[in-house]
């Protein structure tokens, strides 16, 4: 604070008073409409902890998507809520695949998880792995009169074919060991009337 804005002391008869500089008063006139304050931002951007029942090897039951209702195992957490898993495909049809956390419900039986290779798994992990190939052929008038036949069935490239095979391979393996474990993988989840969710324990 300067000198110049430094409040001033006057008497007045007996008693003294602070005066405070002009430059400090409250302002004689206001605006007429009230302005508006910026809202203090309270939320944060954390990163995604995943649940402590997310771990590597859980068996995980599907709620949503083309595969609900299957058991899957957990391979992998990914960032941002993202589950690496895999039926075996072998077992269920469940290929290798990426789910949301939110729809997955974890149960208490867990596959180990020996046996895989970690180069391999560390790979698939990676985001460029899922990403679908652009159509080469553009949408134009031979499209558009082929849009009542039935699509053409998308071949499954022979590498991801192998990778599946060989984590797969490390799981059945470790399936085997463990009586009725591969019945349970290939049995679908559904609930009958009657049934209480809240009651179960998975």
């Amino acid at each position: 604070m300067s000198s110049s804005a430094a409040p001033t002391t006057k008497t007045f008869g007996k008693s003294t008073r602070t005066v405070p500089h002009p430059s400090e008063k409250a302002q004689k006139w206001y605006p007429a409409e009230d302005e508006a304050k910026p809202r203090q931002v309270r939320k944060a951007v954390r990163p995604w902890a995943p649940r402590r029942s997310l771990q590597p090897g859980t068996v995980l039951i599907l709620l949503a998507g083309r595969f609900r209702g299957k058991r899957v195992i957990l391979l992998k957490n990914l960032d941002q809520g993202v589950l690496l898993v895999t039926g075996p495909f072998k077992i269920n049809g469940v290929p290798l695949r990426r789910v949301n956390s939110r729809y997955v419900i974890a149960t208490s039986v867990k596959v180990d998880l020996t046996g895989i290779d970690e180069a391999k798994l560390e790979e698939i992990s990676r985001p460029k792995y899922f990403t679908a190939e652009k159509a080469k052929e553009k949408a134009g008038e031979e499209a558009f009169f082929k849009q009542g036949e039935k699509p053409q069935k998308k071949e499954v490239s022979s590498s991801r074919a192998a990778d599946q095979k060989a984590i797969d391979k490390a799981l059945i393996a470790n399936i085997k060991k463990v009586d009725m474990l591969a019945s349970y993988l290939a049995a679908s989840f559904s609930l009958r009337k009657g049934d209480k969710p809240h009651l179960m324990k998975f």
